[in-house]
């Protein structure tokens, strides 16, 4: 490896060197995007035969022979500082994380291809899951006051445990729950508190109350990733699209993975989740219902999949609905973008149980009290056993690397951002 190593490390400084000579990104002729282009992609395809070779080694390398669990940004950083060359650095994305996403250079495509690869290794990628799945410092900060008062306002979720329940309130009451880095954050950091907390049983999600003029003083579910920072460059690969859907999302599906001898029988504390979604449930707030054990809804809420229009993957949607709704309904919803009302017969894909606005909240309380039951747990293992392997998950995450970090610089998807901007910069203040 040491002589493909010092190759890779050459060609990253040439095409390093071919950019660093052009323009900004913006300010191209079309000669000089192709020459950005051709250096770019005679280095990835350089990345992807190291890879392809020795990414085992690499991850080795990275956590010492596998001792260390590093979480997605700690493994892409130790990355670029022990393999030069291979994933952009630090200083790189900090660059990039000023421009507005039409004006980066793509440096978030390397580290796609980096952890396609890794994921895609049955002993690495097997690892990196491990690793996500471990509780987060902050949790284990917080965990003991939690556990004493049953309460904690994390930010943009508040969590407050009651009678056996931890009910994790979304409250980005501004932007009507959209997603950031910030919510997936302090969502991972609930989740972790809810499944480690001893005196919580079952687990609960629900939008808060808004304060948007459209939505005042009404619930609101989630209206999906957040648009404004997607476009203005504040959501990136590795820190919220890979850390969302395997860190908390993930979480809620197979629980949170600890090292406690006592526990002999499993390293994973599993909880059961129900969710109640008022108004609406828009693209990531969709893609959420799909793990959860039981979805409530007001029959007044809608549900949609928005993400081919603005471009991009729905998360693990495309994983996961054709399984619980079947093929035709998935291409419906995914690919044309189609709306469900919850009182619709099509919504019985994707919620439980449908009830008057007025009633959800009674309703929510019985569902709760039914997922307290002293075999929930182990049936709910064995149907997510029977359901979703951790190495079918794997696999499918491995290319979601690739092809999302693909979309988010895709022709398509800037000229969407750039008629976004343009649009915003167009309304008086």
């Amino acid at each position: 490896m040491p002589d493909a190593r010092k190759a890779l490390a050459l060609a990253a400084e040439r095409a390093a060197g071919v950019l660093a000579a052009l323009p900004e990104v913006g300010r191209r002729s079309p000669d000089e995007q192709a020459a950005a282009a051709a250096a770019k992609g005679d280095v990835r395809a350089l990345r992807c035969a190291f890879l392809d070779t020795h990414v085992d080694a690499v991850y080795g390398e990275l956590t010492d022979h596998g001792t260390r669990y590093l979480r997605l940004g700690e493994l892409a950083q130790s990355a670029s500082t022990r393999f030069p060359g291979l994933v952009p650095t630090p200083e790189q994305l900090e660059a990039e994380r000023s421009r507005p996403q039409a004006s980066k250079e793509g440096h978030e495509i390397d580290q796609g291809i980096f952890f396609h690869r890794v994921l895609g290794s049955h002993s690495s990628g097997r690892h990196l899951l491990d690793a996500m799945l471990r509780p987060t410092p902050r949790a284990l900060d917080l965990l003991p006051e939690f556990s004493e008062t049953g309460q904690a306002d994390l930010g943009s979720v508040r969590i407050e445990r009651r009678g056996g329940a931890a009910r994790l309130t979304m409250c980005r009451d501004d932007c009507l729950n959209a997603e950031d880095p910030r919510q997936v954050e302090d969502m991972e950091t609930a989740v972790d508190l809810a499944l480690l907390d001893p005196g919580t049983e079952v687990g609960l999600v629900r939008g808060g109350v808004m304060s948007h003029p459209r939505y005042s003083g009404r619930r609101v579910f989630s209206a999906g990733i957040n648009l404004k920072a997607l476009h203005s460059g504040g959501i990136s690969l590795v820190d919220f699209l890979l850390r969302r859907e395997l860190g908390y999302i993930h979480k809620l599906l197979r629980g949170v993975l600890v090292e406690d001898p006592a526990r002999w029988h499993s390293r994973m504390v599993e909880k059961p989740w129900v969710a109640a979604v008022d108004g609406f449930a828009i693209g990531g707030g969709a893609q959420l219902l799909l793990v959860f054990d039981h979805v409530l809804a007001a029959s007044d809420a809608f549900l949609s999949l928005p993400a081919a229009q603005e471009g991009i993957i729905p998360g693990a949607s495309n994983f996961r609905l054709p399984r619980v709704a079947g093929a035709r309904f998935s291409r419906r919803l995914i690919l044309g973008g189609q709306k469900i009302w919850a009182a619709e017969p099509d919504a019985r894909h994707l919620v439980d149980e449908v009830v008057d606005q007025a009633e959800l909240d009674d309703a929510v309380e019985r569902s709760l009290e039914v997922f307290r039951g002293p075999t929930i747990v182990a049936n709910r293992r064995m149907l997510i056993s029977a359901e979703e392997s951790a190495d079918a998950f794997r696999l499918y995450m491995a290319e979601f690397a690739l092809q999302q970090a693909l979309r988010m610089y895709d022709d398509d998807v800037l000229d969407k951002v750039r008629r976004f901007s343009t649009r915003r910069s167009a309304v008086p203040s």
